[in-house]
């Protein structure tokens, strides 16, 4: 019964719209973080990476947990239709770099085929309009693994940034599923490719 509730808590708070998050046209602040790449521990730098092409920053609630799995997993099968459309990705959660560099490398989510960056503090998340929710003390939610998470939980909302450091799209809110979250990533990219 508690893990229902907690679920039903956790999932509520990431269905409710970013409100404040970034829009088509804002600047998207420039970010360096520690981060894992199949295991591996880097300095991730958003400018270095949009020298290169567009880059699909995607904010999620946590590494194993359902809905990010999911997500995670959707990036890592298309992660060469994004690439063939010029950009890359970056995941960005509040995880520890040692949950990172489990999650990075698991073959059944981001199979190193792309980043993901740590922001324990929520500072890159709430810079991004990314609304961070804490939970009480008191309530100590374990991943589907058992391993208490242990940090809060940024709203699952993605960016596509362009070279020039602005956002093209925002996607994320009420009623977008994970997979369906990387499906619209992909063809926002894809629609950037084409204009080119």
């Amino acid at each position: 019964m508690r893990k229902q509730l907690l679920g039903l808590l956790v999932a509520t708070c990431f269905a409710l719209p970013a409100l404040a998050a970034l829009q088509a046209g804002d600047k998207a602040p420039q970010f360096t973080a520690p981060a894992s790449h199949a295991g591996k521990t880097l300095t991730y730098s958003l400018k270095r990476e949009l020298a290169k092409g567009p880059v699909v920053v995607y904010f999620y609630p946590s590494a194993y947990t359902g809905g990010c799995d999911l997500q995670a997993h959707t990036f890592a099968v298309n992660s060469d239709k994004f690439t063939a459309a010029g950009a890359s990705i970056v995941g960005v959660s509040l995880d520890s770099i040692k949950r990172l560099n489990d999650f990075s490398a698991d073959p059944n989510f981001c199979a190193g085929k792309f980043p993901t960056a740590s922001d324990a503090d929520g500072s890159i998340a709430k810079s991004y309009g990314v609304d961070v929710h804490q939970l009480p003390p008191n309530v100590k939610p374990k991943d589907v693994r058992g391993v208490e998470i242990g940090h809060g939980f940024a709203d699952r909302i993605t960016f596509v940034v362009t070279p020039d450091g602005k956002v093209a799209s925002t996607i994320g809110g009420r009623g977008v599923a994970p997979d369906k979250n990387v499906e619209q990533a992909l063809a926002a990219v894809q629609h950037l490719a084409a204009k080119q």
